[in-house]
């Protein structure tokens, strides 16, 4: 590449992606060895290397030379692969990467400079409350640094030279931001994550013989697959079940009930940016979206120069469009009425029936009505997907009215796309997500840019028992704005707790803490570390129930004993006489035991 390195095409980046890759999974484990927390789930690093490796596979699918197209196909697989808070903001800043190169054959250095400033200005906007002294810093720093040094070099090894230095010096300054990365004495795992990228990228460009042989990380061991279980599906017959003389709806409209379509007009416009308008209220396309997302579902909203194109279904198409009209001039204006859409729909799936060759005059009369067909197989208003570790909690929250439940959890995050597929098997107008742990929180929150066709709402549920609590406070008569609050508040009153155990020496808070200690979390945050199971145990208990309680349960984990569990019992049975206990088989890895306290 030394002849090339005033420039940098798709051929040079796939070098420089495969090559990153590679040093991110050799040092997977050493990333994953700075979490802060010292509970066997540390995997920054472990999702990382997964976001990272579904990038190089889909960019595999679709290599190219000319940059923006494999820059795109990067992003792509980057989006979809992404693996907790650290895969999300990850495959953030290649998708800003991306969007900035997307009509360039090659960069120079200047611009490869400006598609990592555009990638770091995306991963900030897609974080609510940005944390400094996390990988967010250290992509900041070195992208500004970058975008300094092109001014005066136009060498782009120099330039990733003097990324990779920036990103190292900024990761050693992590724990004066942050401070408790300061008091457990480590840097970022995130950050660390993404100075291996940049050193695999500084190693390509160089003209050292490095090995490319790139081992392709398996996504995940097929015995610890994350599957969505399916619901049973009651009611609707196979193909091979189908009566004489019942007749099949072949559109798929014909399975929805026109009653249930919330927002009833297809409504469709061009917007004319003007500039008086604008002046007074500059258009920013985030800002619009996020106004309109109010007003109903579908919605699509395109700009490009000095016109923007919406489609959305709303309930009020004029409110809709007296927003827009605060921008400029409207145009190309289309509204349908999807409801009186649907009714026809319906009729001509009738007179279908009533011509088939197969269905007689009484089979027609009495099985395809309009009513039947909405009833037979129409949309429900709202479904569920709730990500669960350990059969007894995924069983608890099947009974609870969940359709889908994706095995995964803190160890081993599920993807946005496994809760893209999740979301996808339910037929729902509404679809409520539980993410129940911080980590997958950022992946299902993308899920929603990637679902058409139903509404998806995440209740950013942290911790198992705010999932089921927030189940448990579902109405079913209720609109979906009034469950999110319901669900929301019952998440937010439940005392959260976890038992488990460190797997390295460490001070927090302090707590001193050795290898092998059992450590309770109250809420996520380690508040209690001893040698005895029991002991612990009982800290956690008095912390949960410090500001009162009225009932505690437990969740026992596969590494729980009966006699553990009970002897925990006998202490909250004794100690807190007029707090109830409930305790169920939980199942789950890791933690020996789950526990609620209301």
């Amino acid at each position: 590449m030394s002849k090339r390195l005033n420039v940098l095409n798709g051929t040079d980046f796939i070098r420089m992606v495969e090559m990153g890759a590679e040093q991110l999974r050799q040092n997977a484990d050493k990333v994953n060895a700075l979490n802060v927390f010292p509970v066997p789930d540390g995997d920054t690093g472990t999702n990382m290397n997964l976001t990272f490796t579904s990038g190089v596979e889909e960019l595999r699918r679709r290599p190219s030379s000319h940059i923006g197209k494999a820059a795109e196909a990067l992003a792509k697989g980057l989006l979809m692969g992404a693996r907790g808070n650290s895969g999300v903001i990850l495959s953030q800043l290649f998708r800003g990467f991306a969007k900035s190169v997307a009509n360039m054959d090659e960069v120079n250095a200047e611009q490869l400079a400006a598609a990592f400033q555009q990638g770091v200005d995306m991963a900030y906007k897609a974080v609510v409350k940005p944390v400094e002294g996390t990988i967010l810093s250290v992509a900041k720093e070195a992208a500004k640094q970058g975008v300094h040094h092109v001014k005066r070099h136009s060498d782009i090894q120099s330039l990733m030279n003097e990324i990779q230095n920036k990103a190292t010096e900024a990761l050693a300054h992590t724990p004066e931001q942050l401070p408790v990365l300061k008091q457990v004495g480590v840097v970022d795992a995130g950050g660390q994550g993404l100075l291996y990228i940049y050193n695999g990228f500084v190693h390509a460009l160089s003209d050292a013989d490095i090995d490319m042989t790139y081992t392709v990380v398996e996504r995940v061991p097929s015995s610890v697959r994350y599957l969505a279980v399916p619901p049973k599906v009651i009611g609707r017959a196979s193909n091979n079940d189908k009566q004489p003389g019942q007749h099949e709806p072949v559109s798929a409209q014909a399975k929805l009930a026109t009653e249930d379509i919330v927002y009833g007009y297809c409504t469709e416009f061009m917007v004319t940016l003007n500039a008086h308008k604008t002046k007074a209220r500059p258009f920013e396309e985030h800002d619009f979206r996020e106004r309109l997302s109010a007003f109903g579902d579908s919605l699509l909203v395109v700009s490009d120069d000095d016109l923007v194109r919406v489609h959305i279904h709303a309930e009020y198409p004029g409110t809709v469009m007296n927003a827009a009209m605060e921008y400029g001039e409207l145009s190309r204006i289309k509204i349908e009425n999807m409801r009186d859409q649907h009714t026809h729909i319906l009729m001509e799936e009738l007179e279908l029936a009533e011509q088939s060759h197969h269905v007689d005059d009484t089979a027609s009369a009495s099985l395809l009505t309009p009513h039947v067909l909405q009833e037979a197989v129409k949309l429900k208003r709202f479904g569920f997907v709730a990500i669960s570790a350990g059969t007894g909690i995924s069983g608890i929250f099947k009974s609870l009215g969940v359709d889908q439940v994706i095995h995964g959890g803190q160890s081993m995050n599920p993807s946005t796309e496994d809760i893209v597929q999740a979301v996808n098997q339910i037929d729902a107008l509404t679809v409520f997500v539980l993410p129940n742990n911080s980590n997958i929180l950022l992946a299902a929150e993308q899920a929603v840019q990637l679902i058409e066709g139903k509404t998806l709402v995440v209740i950013p549920t942290h911790t198992i028992p705010q999932g089921i609590a927030a189940m448990i406070a579902f109405q079913e008569n209720e609109e979906p704005e009034i469950n999110v609050k319901l669900m929301q508040q019952a998440a937010d009153q439940v005392e959260s707790g976890a038992v488990t155990y460190a797997v390295r020496d460490t001070t927090l808070d302090d707590l001193d803490i050795k290898q092998g200690d059992y450590i309770g979390l109250h809420n996520n945050k380690i508040m209690t570390a001893d040698k005895d199971l029991l002991t612990a145990c009982s800290a956690l208990i008095d912390s949960l129930l410090a500001s009162g309680g009225e009932v505690v349960t437990i969740y026992t984990g596969e590494e729980a004993n009966e006699e553990q569990s009970q002897q925990l019992v006998q202490y909250i049975e004794q100690t807190y006489s007029d707090v109830e206990v409930e305790i169920h088989r939980g199942g789950q890895p890791v933690y020996f035991y789950i526990v609620s306290a209301e």
